[in-house]
């Protein structure tokens, strides 16, 4: 089974309010990487251009066979959704504050699918509480895990 290539910023980040599974257009040397799971998509995010979805910055690197098939790993990628999940989304998107956000890229069948996030960026407050409710939870469950012993 291939692995998944999942973004640890965005949940730090964001706060994840709806999700949505779109299809990547790729090139035949991008798939192979991924399969390979050299790929990062930390710094990734998703735009709405003349009623399409683009995903920036993320970074595919080139296959080793692939010679001259292999193209940008940066170049951007157009998601395949619906118009009306495009329509939703860019409705969405317009408040202050909201972003597009890929969780993960990973394989259903021969497929490649990204997880999309329509999250509301976190300011240093929230991160802190994130932080804070963590670490709360860890010791609870340590506590309990003892108290099992």
């Amino acid at each position: 089974m291939p692995p998944t290539i999942q973004n640890h910023k965005a949940g730090r980040d964001y706060h994840i309010l709806e999700t949505f599974e779109a299809g990547i257009e790729l090139k035949g040397p991008e798939v192979k990487s991924l399969r390979a799971a050299r790929a990062s998509i930390d710094d990734a995010f998703a735009r709405i251009e003349r009623n399409q979805v683009w995903l920036y910055n993320c970074h595919i690197q080139h296959y080793e066979q692939g010679n001259r098939w292999n193209v940008d790993p940066l170049r951007p990628r157009r998601l395949l959704l619906h118009r009306k999940e495009i329509l939703k989304l860019a409705n969405e998107t317009n408040a202050k504050g909201m972003a597009l956000v890929p969780l993960k890229i990973y394989f259903t069948k021969s497929y490649a699918k990204v997880l999309l996030a329509l999250g509301k960026g976190k300011n240093v407050v929230d991160k802190r509480e994130t932080l804070k409710r963590k670490t709360h939870d860890r010791e609870i469950a340590r506590a309990v895990r003892e108290a099992r012993r």
